[in-house]
C-alpha cells in the first residue's frame, strides 16, 4: 500500500504562551477505531494529553475545548467520560453536532492550552 501524503496542517502550534492542537479523532495506531463514545473519548483525551506532554503541558493546562459529536444521543455518555479527565476549573467548551469526514469516528476534539503562570 502506498504511503498517504501528510495532511496540510500542524498537529501542534505554540504561540505567545498558548498551545493550539488540531482536532483529534480516536484512531488507534493500526488505524482502527474503538467502539462506542466512551472508548473513543478516552482515547482522544489520552492522545491529547500525550501531545501536550511533549511541550511540558497537561490536561490541567487546557483552557478551551471544541467538540464535534456525530450523534446528539452520545452527549450524555461523552460528558460522563470527559468529566473523568478534567479537574476544576474546567476549560470553556463548545459542543456541536456535525458530520465528520472519517467513517466510524463518533467525535473530534480540539483544544487550546496555556502555559502556567
Amino acid at each position: 500500500m502506498a504511503q498517504q501524503p501528510a495532511l496540510p496542517f500542524s498537529k501542534l502550534r505554540l504561540s505567545k504562551g498558548l498551545a493550539f492542537l488540531s482536532g483529534e479523532m480516536a484512531f488507534a495506531d493500526d488505524g482502527s477505531l474503538p467502539e462506542g463514545i466512551a472508548a473513543q473519548t478516552a482515547l482522544i483525551l489520552k492522545r491529547i494529553a500525550g501531545t501536550l506532554g511533549t511541550v511540558g503541558l497537561s490536561l490541567d493546562d487546557v483552557v478551551q475545548v471544541a467538540v464535534h459529536l456525530v450523534d446528539e444521543a452520545d452527549f450524555g455518555a461523552f460528558n460522563a467520560e470527559y468529566r473523568q479527565h478534567f479537574r476544576e476549573p474546567l476549560p470553556v467548551r463548545t459542543t456541536v453536532v456535525a458530520r465528520l469526514l472519517a467513517p466510524g469516528a463518533l467525535l473530534e476534539v480540539t483544544v487550546t492550552a496555556a502555559q502556567r503562570d
